[in-house]
Parts: structure tokens; C-alpha cells; sequence
């Protein structure tokens, strides 16, 4: 998939996502004023702080498109996983406000029935948001995107949200008011894990936390089917938004010229370009085979 098609099929999934959340939004905050439900108003509440989640994931996959350039030589890539750290924050803000809110319905005895217009939007939101969270998740899997698999897993925690809300909607309306808060309370807890585990993955990246294992096992298998590697010196690999960023030392015969050292080199990057297309660049250093030599670094 080229670069454009990457953003552009990100760019959709998100604006899907938000025309969506603002119709349930309206819809959640109404019935959960006219249908006398605190759960629910409470859950338009947290479709409203998506909003800003949102938005600053359509600003960080916009900032990510931008090629790479004087300022910034490793690409804007990092945007996505700023975004996913803002959109934890939203998360734990919005888990920690409704934990905090039912806690106090429940402590001041202010429970109220709701109607059934309440019950039918906590309903319509579990089955859109879990259709949300599918379809985001599989395109951000397929994209390997911070932000995008971030703004999956908020649709999943709203979709986890509204059933806890139901099950405390239905049970108020037949008669026990205490069931409203405390599912808004419970939901709280699956709400401030999601967005620890967001906010850890995305930390990761920023912290050029290394790719997964397999991933590096798989590359380093490739390089070393290439005629004159004698072998993968050392490899490492990082994240910067969508695309992985490989660095690779290559053993090669110490008598070979320049040019065919970088012939090999330039074969090998291009095996593990196509082979792999969220790899954005691979950066090839050659070292002598079987000979004493110092690698100089500091980190």
C-alpha cells in the first residue's frame, strides 16, 4: 500500500468515526435528560470527550502525512503516537469523572427510574460502537497505526461503557435505582484500564521502545538469505507512527569493493521493503566478516 493510500484509508476510518460519535452523542445526552438516567447522560458525556480525542487524532494523521524534511529528517510520524497519548488521557479524565459521579449518587441516595428512551440509546450505542471498534481495529491492524488502533480501542471501551449502562438502565426501570449508578461506577474500572493500556503502548513508541521479537527475528532471517551477508551483525528497530524504522549491521567479506558492498546493501533493503511496506527506511551499516573491529556508540 503506498503512502497516500495508508493516510487516506486512516483519514476515512476516522471520519466515519466522528460524524457517528456526534449523532450518538446528541442521542445519549437527550435520553439521558428527558429518560431520567444519570448512566446514560453520563455516557453522553464521555461521547462528547471522544470529541477531543478525535479531533487530535485527525491533526496528528494529517501532521504524519507530512514527508519528511529539513526539521524533522525521520518524518512528522510521531504525531500518531501524541495523539494516542492524549486520546489515554481523555480516557482516564473521562473513566475518573464517572467514577467519581456515581460514587456520589450513590452516597447521596439520588436514585431516579428511567425511562425507556433511555434503555433504547444505551442499546443502539453497544451495537454501534462494537461495529465501530471492528471496523477501526481491522484497518489499523492492517495499517499499523498508533492512532487508529487508539481510537479502536476507545470504541470499545464506549461499547463496554453502554453495556454496563443498560444492564443499570433495565434494572432501575424495573425498580432498583441503585443499579444506575453502580454500573456507571463499574464501567469506570474497564474505562481507566483501557486507557492505561493505551497510554503504555503509545509511551512505548515515543520512548523508541524496539519492535516486537518476531518481527526482528523475521528480518534478520530475510538479510542473511542474501548472497555475500555472512551474517546480521546487530539489528535494531523502532516506530515512528505507521512506518518502522530499522538500524542494521551487516558482517560481509572485508576484501569486497565499496560498490559491490553497496549493491548487496541495496538488495537487501529492497528484499525487506517488500516484504515489509510499514518499513518507512533501513539504515545499513557494513562491518569486515570474522575480523576485530569497535563499534562506537553511547547508548
Amino acid at each position: 500500500m503506498q503512502r497516500t493510500e495508508r493516510f487516506d484509508s486512516a483519514d476515512r476510518i476516522i471520519q466515519i468515526g466522528f460524524w457517528v460519535n456526534a449523532v450518538l452523542m446528541v442521542m445519549k445526552l437527550s435520553a439521558g435528560y428527558w429518560g431520567r438516567s444519570s448512566a446514560v447522560f453520563a455516557d453522553g458525556i464521555e461521547s462528547a470527550c471522544d470529541f477531543v480525542a478525535l479531533s487530535a487524532t485527525i491533526i496528528a494523521l494529517r501532521l504524519g502525512r507530512q514527508p519528511y524534511d529539513e526539521a524533522h529528517p525521520y518524518g512528522h510520524g510521531r504525531a500518531e503516537s501524541l495523539a494516542a497519548v492524549v486520546v489515554s488521557l481523555v480516557i482516564f479524565v473521562t473513566g475518573g469523572w464517572i467514577l467519581v459521579d456515581s460514587v456520589k449518587t450513590v452516597l447521596a441516595h439520588d436514585f431516579r427510574s428511567p425511562e425507556p428512551i433511555a434503555v433504547a440509546a444505551a442499546l443502539v450505542t453497544i451495537v454501534v460502537k462494537e461495529w465501530l471498534y471492528r471496523f477501526s481495529h481491522r484497518t489499523g491492524a492492517q495499517l499499523e497505526s498508533p492512532a487508529l488502533l487508539a481510537v479502536a480501542k476507545d470504541h470499545r471501551k464506549d461499547a463496554i461503557t453502554s453495556i454496563s449502562t443498560l444492564a443499570g438502565v433495565a434494572g432501575a426501570w424495573f425498580g432498583f435505582g441503585i443499579m444506575d449508578p453502580l454500573a456507571a461506577g463499574l464501567t469506570s474500572f474497564f474505562i481507566l484500564h483501557i486507557g492505561w493500556e493505551t497510554f503504555r503502548e503509545a509511551s512505548h513508541d515515543l520512548m523508541d521502545g524496539s519492535a516486537p521479537k518476531d518481527f526482528v527475528a523475521d528480518v534478520t532471517r530475510l538479510a542473511e538469505l542474501v548472497t555475500h551477508v555472512e551474517h546480521v551483525h546487530e539489528i535494531r528497530a523502532r516506530r515512528s507512527g505507521q512506518y518502522i524504522i530499522i538500524d542494521l549491521k551487516l558482517d560481509m567479506d572485508p576484501d569486497m569493493t565499496v560498490k559491490q558492498s553497496h549493491d548487496v546493501a541495496s538488495e537487501v533493503k529492497r528484499l525487506i521493503f517488500m516484504a515489509y511496506p510499514n518499513v518507512g527506511d533501513v539504515m545499513i551499516h557494513i562491518n569486515p566478516h570474522e575480523e576485530e573491529h569497535e563499534d562506537l556508540i553511547r547508548l
